[in-house]
């Protein structure tokens, strides 16, 4: 079985411009080896609506990736724009995985229910918005990781 290519976008100013590290997006990288994934691109880019849209076409239009995680971006702050870019990109909504993010970290804090990331689809492409904390990644990533490859399959035709 071919590994499930994923791309990873980093959204963070302070990571783009070499004043943090990139933590959540290794920690993707790792979590996805868990369903047979493997990082085809991983990039930081800043909290900027066309920085983030290029970066998310790149992925589904030229490296045709099977799934786009990107972190960070999806709080409250001004600079936080995340979900209004992949909102630019998707063809289609998939309110239940961040609805099921949501509901699972619900369970260990109320602050759960602050991320406004979303999850949709371009093409054969599969775009989901976890929040930038590494702890929040880990949390909703692992509430979904195990629908990603039968949400593949769906996508290209394959029974419900």
């Amino acid at each position: 079985m071919n590994p499930i290519e994923i791309a990873v976008l980093t959204s963070s100013d302070r990571c783009s411009r070499g004043e943090a590290e990139d933590v959540s997006g290794g920690l993707i990288c790792e979590l996805i080896k868990a369903i047979g994934g493997r990082a085809a691109a991983r990039d930081i880019v800043p909290d900027e609506i066309p920085a983030i849209k290029a970066k998310l076409l790149h992925y589904c239009d030229a490296l045709k990736v099977d799934i786009v995680i990107t972190t960070g971006g999806t709080g409250f702050s001004g600079r936080d724009v995340t979900p209004e870019a992949t909102a630019q990109v998707i063809e289609k909504n998939i309110p239940g995985l961040p609805e099921l993010m949501r509901a699972e970290g619900l369970k260990k804090t109320k602050k759960a229910c602050l991320s406004r990331g979303i999850a949709g689809i371009r093409g054969n492409t599969i775009l989901i918005n976890l929040p930038g904390s590494p702890k929040a990644v880990k949390e909703s990533l692992e509430a979904v990781l195990d629908l990603l490859p039968h949400s593949l399959e769906m996508l290209r035709g394959g029974g419900h």
